[in-house]
């Protein structure tokens, strides 16, 4: 059976996957394991580029192999008829797709029809598509039309993304016309819905008002209440408030420094220095004396042990662990070949007849070559980043923007401003820049002479984006939006005098401690290194998204100005009968939902995972996501388009 953790998205979008593949019978989604009484159904997949991106996040082929599906193919491919086999199509609910499928049927392709759609299908294209079906004359071939509610992209136990695009671009720019407003507000709504379905529990909704936020929380209680009259699941309504989840959706502009932040967690620093999309990894290195990278991409597997263990720790730790794991690896292996009488587990027959000790090895096998294919792979991404942190000089940007407040912040800026690394780093710098302009309030005429650095050094770096940056604080004073920031983001970002005031000093050397950690040497003497780097790690902070969530979970912890920031946002109960807005009440939450509509990030879902976790608490569950989960170039392309216009 397939061991699935149905208490977190990831767990429950995979076993709606599973049971999907498994002709939505309920039961084992495993064939390979159904009861000897019962044939394996092999069947065809048949994809678009939505639904692809959906599965393939969780689901790998072998993964596919032992839910009975032996072909999976694009729809838009040509593809070849099999007129004996089972079709599953799992496709967006378009015309398009449902033309293809039509066609599919008219001319045989397949055996049976298994349909299921992404999200719900509007009324009037699934008359559209009973119509075709019944003119086809070959009804008796559609054996299941499905509304999988499934249009979401999981690639963490409690992390999703609806991968729409430039979403802060589109909703804070003043060009956006009304329509494009309204298609965008819907679309999330309906993500969300998917997202709320899947976890069978309807939440309250608080949202941040005068924006996006408030948008898409009305059009979402809509959907919601739509959803639950017409459905059989409403009589489950008389669940209580307290029993429910909270769904808190915010602006991206509550809080944009997290999103250019430079970061210590492995999972941060794996997004942010590389490339980390639906869980593959893309890494880059640099020969000597060459200024092309080569390529590599690694596919981290929800049963990745090392990941799940330790992808939300701090880069020295997760260098320290991969040391211990490395031995004790070892330490089996060795254990294993000495009862064999083999000196390696390659040397292991299949065929022998010898012993009990060659069978458990035998049975041993698989799972020691799987933790040390996992391990090789994390060797090798943490190799590269310390190669990357060396070259950059990584750390010093960490180091300023933990301290945005020490008033030497200005003169060691400019000192890294003009300093040089191995390999380019100016967008960085820019990234550190644009996090000091958010939370300091820096002199005029000292952003008039980081300017004019960057223009003269680093022509190829576009100012676009503090044009925007500039323009955005400006308007936050005005509106006073920046209330939370003022409190909340200094605290995140900076460690205050009292905490640690020897951050900055112990920051300094992290590097060269770590440089020494080259591919050939990384699990040599580590443990003693990475001990000691561990000292260097400053105190967390919560982020500012943490204390909105804090504020609406657990009002009795949280900080006054935050729950009174807080008192101000939306209230809706899609459960609720007739008014809507009813006047918010302080009460604490055991689950949250919470979104951010504009892009977001793995720093913030790791700080709100760490919040929700924190020892000598009650544990709490947080769901987060967003519109897209960007990595910080990224946001930082949507800022120079803003800064543009």
């Amino acid at each position: 059976m397939s061991l699935v953790d149905t208490s977190s998205l990831r767990g429950r979008q995979i076993a709606t996957l599973e049971r999907m593949l498994h002709l939505n019978k309920d039961g084992s989604p495993d064939l390979t394991l159904a009861s000897k009484n019962e044939d394996i159904i092999w069947k065809v997949l048949v994809l678009d580029t939505k639904s692809r991106a959906v599965l393939s996040s969780v689901l790998r082929v072998n993964d596919l192999l032992r839910c009975g599906i032996t072909v999976h193919s694009l729809i838009s491919q040509k593809r070849t008829a099999l007129p004996d086999v089972p079709v599953i199509y799992f496709v967006e609910p378009n015309i398009d797709n449902v033309l293809q499928i039509i066609d599919d049927l008219e001319s045989d392709k397949y055996d049976k029809f298994y349909v299921n759609f992404t999200s719900s299908i509007n009324r009037e294209l699934l008359e559209e598509f009973a119509k075709k079906v019944s003119i086809s004359g070959r009804s008796f071939r559609i054996k299941q039309v499905y509304d999988q509610y499934l249009d979401f992209i999981v690639t963490e136990p409690n992390l999703f993304s609806l991968d729409f695009k430039d979403i802060f671009t589109q909703f804070n720019n003043a060009g956006t016309d009304e329509d494009t407003i309204h298609r965008l507000v819907d679309q999330i709504a309906s993500g969300l819905l998917s997202t709320i379905i899947t976890q069978e529990n309807v939440p309250v909704i608080r949202a941040q008002q005068g924006g996006p936020a408030e948008f898409v929380a009305t059009q979402l209680d809509l959907k919601l209440r739509d959803y639950l009259s017409n459905s059989r699941s409403s009589s489950s309504s008389a669940q209580s408030i307290q029993q429910r989840p909270v769904l808190i959706l915010l602006d991206r502009n509550i809080d944009l420094a997290s999103m250019l932040a430079h970061s210590w967690i492995y999972q941060c620093m794996v997004s942010d220095v590389f490339s980390l999309q639906r869980n593959t990894i893309r890494i880059h290195k640099y020969k000597e004396n060459e200024s092309t990278p080569e390529f590599k991409n690694y596919d981290v597997d929800p049963r990745d042990f090392f990941w799940n263990k330790y992808s939300q720790l701090p880069f020295p730790d997760v260098v320290e662990s991969a040391d211990i794991e490395l031995n004790a690896y070892k330490t089996e292996a060795k254990e294993l070949t000495n009862k064999t009488g083999i000196t390696s587990l390659t040397d292991i027959d299949p065929n022998s007849n010898d012993t009990a000790n060659m069978q458990q090895a035998l049975e041993k096998l698989p799972e020691l070559t799987a933790r040390k294919t996992t391990l090789d792979m994390h060797m090798d991404i943490l190799a590269a980043l310390i190669n990357e942190l060396q070259a950059k000089s990584l750390d010093k940007f960490f180091e300023i923007e933990q301290n945005a407040s020490d008033p030497k912040i200005e003169s060691e800026f400019l000192e890294l401003l003009t300093s040089s690394a191995q390999r380019d780093n100016a967008q960085d710098k820019l990234r550190t820049f644009l996090i000091l302009v958010l939370l300091v309030d820096l002199p005029k005429q000292y952003i008039t002479k980081v300017r004019n650095v960057f223009v003269d050094k680093y022509p190829t770096i576009n100012l676009a984006s503090l044009d925007y940056v500039l323009k955005f604080k400006e308007h936050a004073k005005l509106t006073n939006i920046s209330s939370l920031n003022d409190t909340s983001t200094q605290n995140s970002y900076s460690n205050s005098a009292n905490n640690n005031t020897n951050t900055s000093a112990l920051l300094s050397g992290l590097s060269s401690k770590l440089y020494g950690l080259t591919e050939g040497k990384i699990s040599e003497g580590l443990t003693s290194i990475a001990s000691k780097i561990k000292n260097f790690i400053p105190e967390k902070k919560q982020l500012p998204i943490t204390s909105v969530v804090e504020a609406i979970m657990d009002p009795n912890n949280a900080s006054n100005t935050s729950t009174q920031l807080t008192d101000d946002y939306l209230y809706l109960d899609p459960k609720s009968r007739g008014g809507h807005s009813k006047p918010p009440r302080r009460q604490s939450y055991q689950e949250s939902l919470v979104f951010v509509i504009g892009g977001g990030n793995y720093l913030e879902y790791q700080n709100l995972q760490e919040w929700a976790s924190q020892p000598n608490k009650p544990n709490k569950k947080v769901v987060y996501g967003s519109t897209s989960i960007s990595s910080a170039s990224e946001f930082l392309d949507e800022c120079i388009e803003l800064g543009s216009r």
